[in-house]
C-alpha cells in the first residue's frame, strides 16, 4: 500500500473558498482529509484544484504544423454528429506538456465552428500519454451559430451563405429527425396494440416467453429504423446530451434561446465575445443556459467581434448567468487559462471566486464536479502546488498532481 502524500497549504484555494495554513492528505488517487494542523509534508505552497479548460481544440491544431494539417474542422457536411474529436488528436502535441506545466490538466475538446453540428464534445486528460488513457467523459456535441457556419460556402455539401439559410437548414434537420421518430413510434405502438388484440381475442396463442420475444423484436425493429447520425441527433433532441454552441453576437444568442425553447435541448452558450449588454447575459440566466466565456485577450479578427472588449467581463460579472471560462486553444494557448482571470480581478472579483471560474464552476458546467473542480475529501487528487499565489504573474508549480500521481516537480 502506497504511503499517503501530505501537502501543507500556506493558502488553499479549494475551488469554492480560500483557507490558510491547512494540510491536504492524499491516499492513492483520492483526497481523504483537509486538516487544520500542519504536518510533516511532502510539498508546501499555495494549492489549487487542477485547472479545467471548458472549450479547446488542443491536439487538433498542433504545435509546429502548418494550417493545412489542422484537424479541427471537417469540410464534408454541415451535420457531422458522429465525428469524434479524439480521433483527430495527437498526444505528442507539445501543447499538452505546456498545459500540464501550468496546471491545466483537463480540457473539453470540440471540433471547430465551420459546421452547424461539427461533432462530439469530449472531456480529456491533458496528461494522458495516448488516446487509450485520455477520455474522462463523453460530454455531448458541438454546434455553431452566426458567421462561421455561413462562411464555409466553398466547403462540400449544401452550404447556405446567410444566417436565415443555415438556421432554416438546422431546424429542418431537427424537424425531419423528430418527425421520423414520431412516425416510428406510432408504427411501434400499432404493432404492440395488434399483438395485444390478438392475444386477448385468442387468435394468437403464445406462452409468456414468446410474448416477450415478440415485444423485444418490435422494440429492436424500432431502434433499427434510425441510422447512427439520427441516433446521435436524438441524444441531443431528447435532452440526453448537451450541445456546446459557438455563438458571439447578441441576435444569435437570442436565436439560441428561441431554439432551446422550441426544441427543449440542453445547451451551453460558448464564447459570447460580442455581447455588450448585461440584459443578454440575464436572458441566458432566465432560460437556465450556462455560459462558457472567452477566449479573452485574443484578436477580434472579424466583423462579428466588433464589440468585443475586456470591459464586457464587468457586464458578465454583474449579470445573473452561471459561467466558466475557456481558452479556445489555440486562439489563446492553454497555459493562458489563468491569465484570463486578470480581467475579472480588475473589476473586483475576489481571488477565490476567480480561481473557481476555471476549477469548480467549469467542472459544474461540464458535469464532472462530482470528481473534480475542488480540493475536498472524496474528490480525485488532481491539484497543483504553486510557489506563490497563482494569480501573480511569476507563479509556477512546485508540484502538479493528477489523480494522486505526481507528474511534475518544479521547473
Amino acid at each position: 500500500m502506497a504511503k499517503n502524500i501530505i501537502i501543507n497549504a500556506e493558502t488553499l484555494f479549494d475551488g469554492k473558498k480560500k483557507l490558510n495554513n491547512v494540510s491536504v492528505v492524499i491516499e492513492n488517487d483520492k483526497i481523504v482529509e483537509i486538516g487544520k494542523k500542519k504536518q510533516k509534508a511532502d510539498f508546501t505552497g499555495v494549492v489549487t484544484p487542477a485547472f479545467i479548460d471548458a472549450h479547446s481544440h488542443i491536439g487538433m491544431a498542433r504545435f509546429g504544423e502548418p494550417g493545412a494539417e489542422d484537424e479541427a474542422n471537417d469540410i464534408t457536411d454541415q451535420f457531422l454528429p458522429i465525428n469524434d474529436p479524439l480521433n483527430s488528436v495527437y498526444f505528442d502535441d507539445l501543447a499538452f506538456r505546456e498545459a500540464v506545466d501550468f496546471g491545466v490538466l483537463y480540457s473539453c475538446i470540440v471540433p471547430g465552428s465551420g459546421n452547424l453540428l461539427g461533432g462530439r464534445a469530449m472531456i480529456i486528460k491533458n496528461y494522458a500519454r495516448h488516446r487509450q488513457e485520455a477520455l474522462l467523459k463523453d460530454y455531448g456535441y458541438k454546434m455553431a451559430l452566426g458567421y462561421n457556419p455561413r462562411s464555409t460556402h466553398d466547403w462540400k455539401g449544401s452550404r447556405p451563405n446567410t444566417r436565415m439559410g443555415i438556421y432554416g437548414m438546422l431546424e429542418k434537420k431537427f424537424d425531419t429527425v423528430l418527425l421520423k421518430k414520431q412516425k416510428t413510434e406510432l408504427a411501434r405502438e400499432k404493432k404492440l396494440k395488434e399483438l395485444d388484440i390478438k392475444l386477448r381475442s385468442g387468435e394468437k396463442k403464445m406462452n409468456r416467453e414468446d410474448v416477450e420475444f415478440e415485444k423485444r423484436t418490435i422494440e429492436k425493429e424500432y431502434l433499427l429504423d434510425f441510422d447512427c447520425e439520427e441516433k446521435a441527433l436524438l441524444e441531443l433532441l431528447e435532452g440526453r446530451k448537451t450541445a456546446k454552441v459557438h455563438v458571439h453576437k447578441e441576435d444569435d444568442v437570442l436565436y439560441l434561446i428561441e431554439l432551446v425553447k422550441k426544441y427543449k435541448i440542453r445547451v451551453t452558450a460558448d464564447h459570447l465575445g460580442d455581447v455588450h449588454h448585461k440584459e443578454i447575459f440575464d436572458q441566458l440566466a432566465n432560460n437556465d443556459i450556462p455560459v462558457v466565456y472567452g477566449p479573452l485577450g485574443s484578436l477580434p479578427y472579424k466583423v462579428e467581434l466588433k464589440n468585443e472588449s475586456y470591459k464586457n467581463t464587468e457586464l458578465l460579472m454583474k449579470s445573473k448567468v452561471h459561467y466558466g471560462l475557456m481558452t479556445d486553444h489555440p486562439v489563446i494557448m492553454a497555459p493562458a487559462l489563468r491569465d484570463s482571470l486578470k480581467f475579472f480581478l480588475i473589476y473586483g472579483m475576489k481571488e477565490e471566486e476567480a480561481i473557481s471560474l476555471i476549477t469548480y464552476k467549469n467542472a459544474g458546467i461540464l458535469g464532472i464536479d462530482d470528481v473534480l473542480g475542488s480540493v475536498e475529501p472524496g474528490k480525485l487528487a488532481s491539484l497543483t502546488v504553486w510557489n506563490r499565489n497563482p494569480l501573480q504573474m511569476a507563479a509556477y508549480p512546485n508540484c502538479v498532481m493528477a489523480e494522486g500521481k505526481v507528474i511534475r516537480k518544479g521547473m
